[in-house]
């Protein structure tokens, strides 16, 4: 179990990507650069609608699929005036490499300065996670604070989602990722929404409602009444509103 680990933890659909353009109108390629050496493909969509908030989402993904998956959430944030970078880890979709802990927070550090070059400093930004995804900008943000952080379907840790799914093993011994999330927002002063479902079948809803109640800056807590992890309504309009008004409220207070 040790050895086969994190075959059970990501699951990358490494198929190349079409070109962003053929995808999302007005998108367009972007290359970002990890500390380690690679050259990893991205997408970058501009602000569409009738307002332009000048701020920009990076979107940290979960453990599987590509960014061709989350196109139309991408397209649901433009039209709400919020630019957006939606990234693929090493490892997925056309990317080298093969995903760690580690190699993740990389990835999110080459996107986070990508955003920087396209006019897009911390300050404004917000980082967007998506199940494990919410444990790569946990620990981001505790690096290069953003504007604010929307975590979808958070855990605690990676190891309590997989004591709850395989109670049999002593997973804490055996875990080489954590993705402390808890841990890294506990000294965090960026205001923060948790958005998860009830219903959820693979982050407990209960681990998603601890982070919330224990995130020293909440914004909102948003529960999708009935929603399972992957359900439409998690990648959805519900689900973008709610980022952009956290991008209203933190642009208000600046």
């Amino acid at each position: 179990m040790w050895a086969i680990q994190r075959r059970l933890i990501y699951f990358p659909d490494s198929s190349p990507v079409p070109p962003a353009d053929e995808v999302i109108a007005g998108a367009r390629d972007v290359t970002l650069h990890t500390e380690d050496g690679l050259t990893l493909g991205a997408w970058f969509v501009p602000a569409r609608g009738r307002r332009d908030r000048d701020m920009a989402v990076l979107v940290a993904p979960g453990n599987g699929g590509n960014r061709l998956g989350r196109a139309d959430f991408a397209d649901e944030l433009s039209d709400l005036g919020l630019a957006v970078l939606l990234i693929d880890y090493r490892g997925y979709g056309g990317n080298p490499g093969s995903p760690s802990e580690d190699g993740l927070l990389a990835d999110a550090r080459a996107a986070a300065e990508a955003l920087e070059y396209l006019g897009y400093p911390p300050e404004r930004t917000l980082y967007f996670g998506e199940s494990l995804g919410t444990g790569v900008v946990a620990a981001l943000q505790a690096e290069r604070p953003p504007a604010g952080l929307v975590l979808r379907s958070p855990f605690t840790e990676l190891a309590d989602v997989g004591s709850h799914h395989y109670p049999w093993l002593p997973v804490r011994v055996l875990l080489r990722d954590g993705f402390p999330v808890l841990d890294h927002l506990k000294d965090s002063e960026v205001p923060v929404t948790v958005v998860y479902g009830d219903r959820d079948s693979v982050v407990p809803s209960r681990l998603s409602a601890r982070v919330a109640d224990e995130a020293p800056s909440l914004a909102e807590e948003l529960v999708l009444q009935g929603a399972d992890h992957n359900d439409p309504v998690m990648f959805g309009p519900e689900v973008a509103r709610a980022v952009a008004r956290l991008a209203a409220s933190v642009d208000k207070g600046s």
